[in-house]
């Protein structure tokens, strides 16, 4: 149930961007936006999610998706599907959710100090609306603890050198980890945002943490870029022509673009925990790094090969904290040095797979590969 409401939940992004062409339009007559654009300044009739960027606006739609197994339809107007301006209509449960919203941050400021301690999952957990008797399932039933917590539990089994040492020689060893410098995969992308649909994509890689993406859709070329700095999307899917990335999602795209070349991982973060979970039935060690005002990223390595299998990391909304989750397969040898072939990327707003058939190594790449993207206009 929950499946076919968040398919048509990507469904209705995706019909709906085909309606942007009037925004897109201004958008490559406009010049260049300094900075990020604010909800309210894009946005139609925003109330009470002001003074955040787009990108960050976006994830808070993802909190509500998560938190109530709902899709766009469940809160805004039906009329969406053929007109973008319905996103605007204040229906029942949009007002509903504006009151929610100040509940929340009240509850959170008067006593939490304004920690994000309390968001829309604490309560509604995955329904729409939140119970209030206990269950006897969930008190007898079988503990399941979640391996994507983000508090861990020290595990002095392992340390920090050992778990990266039997990784970078899982991987080929130190010196072909060195060697690789930038690559070119060519594969297959599919997600709710393609319909189902695998369409052909390719990834430009450049040491130490350069990374573009171009998924070939029938109606234009789909870019996400990270130029080491700053990342964009120019993206049919997204709510506009060319969004900036910031905060979470600007740590996110670098963090992507890090873990193409591994031998950098260890030194990205200041702080390292070691800790330990199940994963798939497999022993798995989890290594946290932390940075100074960042939320932490859990990697997770198979205790029998080394490999990397799983990274999560986190990302602050206006209305909580929301997870993305990396999962990685297939490594392949590609010139000494073994490359994952198989990627799932899922976040509150969506789910994607990519699966490289070719990855060659040490391709020439031009700097402008990186460069920030034109807006996304599609074809006619």
């Amino acid at each position: 149930m929950r499946l076919g409401r968040r398919r048509a939940w990507f469904g209705a992004l995706v019909i709906v961007s085909v309606c942007v062409l009037g925004v897109v339009a201004a958008a490559r007559q406009a010049p260049a936006p300094q900075g990020p654009l604010m909800s309210e300044n894009y946005f139609k009739n925003i109330q009470v999610l002001k003074g955040i960027p787009v990108d960050e606006f976006m994830d808070t739609m993802g909190m509500f998706a998560a938190s109530l197994g709902y899709d766009c339809a469940s809160c805004h107007s039906s009329q969406l599907y053929n007109d973008r301006a319905a996103f605007a209509i204040a229906t029942p449960q949009i007002q509903r959710a504006r009151q929610m919203i100040v509940m929340m941050q009240a509850i959170n400021k008067q006593y939490f100090g304004g920690q994000p301690r309390m968001s829309c999952f604490t309560c509604h957990r995955g329904q729409d609306r939140p119970g209030n008797i206990p269950s006897l399932a969930i008190q007898y039933g079988e503990l399941m603890d979640d391996p994507n917590a983000m508090t861990i539990f020290p595990d002095t089994r392992n340390t920090v050198e050992q778990v990266f040492n039997k990784y970078v020689t899982a991987l080929g060893g130190a010196q072909r980890l060195a060697a690789l410098t930038s690559y070119v995969a060519t594969g297959t992308y599919e997600g709710f945002n393609t319909g189902g649909s695998a369409i052909a994509v390719d990834v430009y890689a450049k040491a130490p943490n350069q990374r573009t993406q171009i998924v070939h859709m029938q109606d234009g070329d789909a870019i996400k870029a990270f130029d080491g700095t700053q990342a964009w999307a120019a993206e049919g899917w997204r709510p506009m022509p060319l969004l900036q990335f910031t905060g979470g999602n600007l740590e996110g795209a670098e963090l992507e673009a890090l873990v193409q070349f591994p031998a950098g991982i260890q030194k990205a973060y200041a702080n390292w925990q070691v800790s330990g979970t199940l994963l798939d039935g497999k022993s798995t060690t989890i290594l946290q790094g932390t940075n100074p005002n960042e939320l932490p990223v859990n990697f997770y390595f198979d205790a029998e090969s080394g490999l990397l299998t799983r990274i999560v990391r986190w990302n602050r909304t206006a209305v909580g904290i929301v997870p993305t989750q990396m999962d990685f397969a297939d490594y392949r040898d590609v010139n000494g040095v073994k490359l994952p072939h198989h990627l799932v990327l899922t976040w509150t707003d969506g789910q994607n797979t990519y699966v490289f058939k070719q990855i060659r190594p040490n391709v020439p790449i031009e700097a402008a590969r990186f460069n920030r993207p034109a807006p996304y206009v599609p074809k006619k």
